[in-house]
């Protein structure tokens, strides 16, 4: 495809990774930083995700409303995100606009050292919990947060708040926008402490994609980037507090019943995750699927569907269904049975089906230096390893049923937390 992979580290440990095509009409670059909620203490949830927040309030150069004004001046798509094992800031522009004293790099790099002023952090601290009420409203996001927390071992009270976290949580439990009190009680000097530590060159990946003058843009970065300090920053792994475990919450707030399950799976780094991909999408795709046909298309359900998501160290297959608060019973035993005859219910023409569409969706995402540089930057997070994209299509393409039963026998869908969200 025209594609050239380059890498270059700095003496300080930033690395610098990029998918050069000259034939490109676009460049993309996005700073990606190996910190998310589970690098977080419990006592400072949250903090990462309003940290990305702060980035945008200005530096010692730029003030936010410059910040924003220079994307806009050289026409640049840009956002950020946290999750819980990652942050990243990124932008897309016309080639032409992404070096220079006022490209798209250097504004980037340039918020990557936010001021972090006091009077802004207590400002912005109003819109992350107005953003965590916001999303107390959403019942899936009530339940998935209530289940990863369970899941990861905290003990859940039955109410609507936060479970109750013990010594055994682990921190993939935490959620990335943190509690009410989590925020409340943070303080901006908690904030600069975790910004040192965890922002540093030696944690830090700038990806970079389509018509882009690499050697230009390492020169650049160099020069903004190359005095950043070099912290060791790690991540702790510990034990995964995996069981067998059941809760239920009631709300004032819903009128449908809810169900959710999350059970282990492959991490980020195993092999095992193609198969696991194929599988999920079999199970519970968007139409089409096990879990489709059996609840959604017999009107048994308004939603039945599942995900597979690899982490660092862990894995995730999650389970989701919706409908009337009489039938989730009902329900639920329909999503047991599905589990259960799964190894033999998924067929080759299953698998030739989904890897057709998943082929097409790697292909798809691959076209545009901004799907390019996403899928760079966050496989550097997990694997620091460059696989291309034709790589990526015959791993695809490789799966077989025997690997999908195989990923079946290994991770059997035990042990599995379940959790309920229904009315009052």
């Amino acid at each position: 495809m025209g594609v050239t992979f380059l890498e270059h580290t700095l003496g300080n440990g930033l690395r610098i990774i990029a998918e050069v095509d000259a034939a490109a009409h676009s460049a993309a670059a996005g700073y990606f930083v190996r910190t998310g909620a589970r690098d977080e203490d419990s006592g400072v949830m949250g903090v990462s995700h309003f940290l990305e927040h702060m980035m945008f309030k200005g530096t010692a150069k730029r003030t936010t409303d410059q910040i924003n004004a220079g994307f806009d001046r050289i026409g640049a798509r840009n956002n950020a995100y946290t999750s819980h094992e990652m942050t990243c800031f990124h932008a897309t522009v016309l080639p032409e606009r992404l070096l220079g004293d006022d490209g798209a790099l250097e504004i980037i790099g340039d918020m990557m050292r936010p001021a972090l002023r006091e009077s802004d952090f207590s400002t912005e601290k109003k819109v992350i919990l107005e953003e965590i009420a916001m999303y107390q409203d959403n019942p899936f996001w009530v339940l998935y947060e209530r289940a990863a927390e369970v899941h990861y071992g905290a003990k859940p009270d039955g109410g609507e708040g936060a479970a109750t976290m013990g010594a055994g949580m682990h921190p993939l439990g935490h959620r990335v926008l943190g509690t009410g009190k989590s925020i409340t009680d943070l303080s901006v000097e908690q904030m600069r402490e975790y910004f040192a530590n965890r922002y540093s060159a030696d944690n830090t990946v700038v990806a970079l994609a389509g018509n882009v003058d690499f050697d230009a843009a390492v020169r650049q970065i160099e020069a903004q980037s190359g005095g950043w300090e070099k912290t060791g920053a790690t991540r702790t792994v510990g034990a995964l507090p995996y069981g067998e475990r059941v809760f239920e919450v009631r709300s004032e707030k819903v009128n449908r019943a809810y169900v959710l399950m999350l059970t282990p799976a492959p991490c980020a780094t195993d092999m095992r995750r193609y198969a696991a991909t194929l599988m999920s999408q079999a199970l519970g795709g968007p139409d089409n699927s096990r879990l489709h046909w059996a609840l959604v298309e017999t009107g048994i359900a308004e939603n039945a569907e599942s995900g597979f998501d690899p982490k660092d160290n862990a894995g995730e297959l999650l389970v989701f269904a919706s409908g009337d608060p009489e039938r989730v019973d009902e329900i639920w035993k329909i999503v047991e049975r599905e589990l259960e005859g799964a190894r033999e219910t998924i067929s080759d023409d299953d698998l030739a089906r989904i890897r057709a569409k998943a082929a097409t969706g790697v292909v798809l995402a691959g076209e545009r230096p901004s799907g390019r540089m996403q899928r760079l930057g966050r496989q550097w997070m997990y694997r620091a390893e460059y696989t291309t994209l034709e790589q990526e299509l015959e791993r695809i393409n490789a799966v077989t049923l025997a690997d999908v039963r195989r990923v079946l026998e290994q991770f059997p869908l035990r042990p599995r937390t379940v959790g309920r969200l229904l009315p009052v």
